[in-house]
């Protein structure tokens, strides 16, 4: 029995694989390549997109935790439909899903995930299979401000440029803060209610994410001062110019990030619901962002 970890090289799945272990759970990265997972850490190969290559994986895991990989729309619809097949079959102890930074838990936002998007087809299939599924809702990433065009002249001019503007509040947090709540969803049988505590299909709790009340473009200057050592101020600039800046690093996927920062920028802000916070569901508070950069070494 054990838990297995999606992802468990990248950027959501590593810091979910060292807090397990950290924790003394027992893991399992599931990748696509094991030769690149940690010595000592137990690897499986396998294709997030094909059911067959899952369902082994997945058969007497305590639980499992996914999230799609950025990529076409086409790909990660059959990865979500893979997943979903996988987990009805396997019937693992529970399922905790990471929306990645879309919005799925405020349907009246207009930023809203689709209902036929593919994060949406998973969380909904994973909810109808009756194994116990939480979701876990970040917004923005703390990791976007590591981007060498944000962080460089933070550190060499003073100044933290983001696409947004200086008074549009934000529920931030990190990869880690994702961990410690993705961990709590896992490993606490009573932190999960939805399908598994109802014994009903078609529900899946929802977790969020995020600071509150939201930071703002000011506030994260003053946490950079405060690592830093020396004065920082936010600098709000239009996404175009963010594109132009991060098109060396993304390439053609800079035009969707240009347009992602758009629409954010026309709502009023970005900012979790308390009613389904981890800070009153699971009593977790996102790390401070101060703490947050020393623990990146910034």
């Amino acid at each position: 029995m054990a838990y297995i970890v999606h992802g468990a090289t990248g950027a959501q799945g590593s810091p979910v694989l060292s807090a397990l272990a950290a924790a003394g759970a027992p893991v399992v990265a599931a990748v696509r390549n094991p030769d690149a997972v940690p010595d000592g850490v137990p690897a499986l190969a396998v294709d997030l997109a094909s059911a067959d290559s899952l369902v082994p994986a997945y058969e007497g895991a305590d639980g499992v935790f996914v999230h799609l990989p950025m990529g076409p729309p086409e790909a990660a619809g059959a990865q979500a439909r893979a997943v979903v097949e996988a987990v009805t079959r396997a019937r693992p102890g529970r399922a905790v899903v990471s929306a990645s930074g879309q919005v799925v838990d405020q349907p009246d936002s207009s930023l809203m995930a689709a209902a036929d998007s593919p994060i949406m087809m998973l969380i909904r299939g994973l909810a109808d299979s009756g194994v116990p599924t939480a979701v876990v809702a970040p917004r923005l990433y703390l990791e976007n401000l590591l981007l060498p065009v944000v962080v460089g002249p933070a550190r060499e001019e003073g100044v933290l440029r983001y696409p947004l503007p200086a008074s549009f509040p934000v529920s931030w947090s990190s990869h880690l803060d994702v961990a410690d709540v993705v961990v709590r969803l896992l490993t606490e049988a009573s932190a999960i209610g939805g399908a598994g505590a109802a014994g009903t299909t078609g529900t899946a709790d929802t977790v969020s994410v995020g600071h509150l009340p939201g930071l703002t473009g000011p506030d994260l200057a003053a946490a950079f001062s405060t690592r830093l050592g020396c004065d920082v101020r936010f600098e709000a600039i239009a996404p175009e110019e963010f594109g132009e800046l991060i098109a060396p690093l993304f390439g053609a996927a800079a035009a969707s990030v240009v347009e992602f920062y758009r629409a954010l920028g026309a709502q009023a802000g970005c900012v979790i619901d308390r009613g389904t916070s981890a800070q009153r569901l699971l009593g977790l508070s996102p790390h401070p962002v101060e703490r947050w950069l020393a623990d990146m070494s910034v």
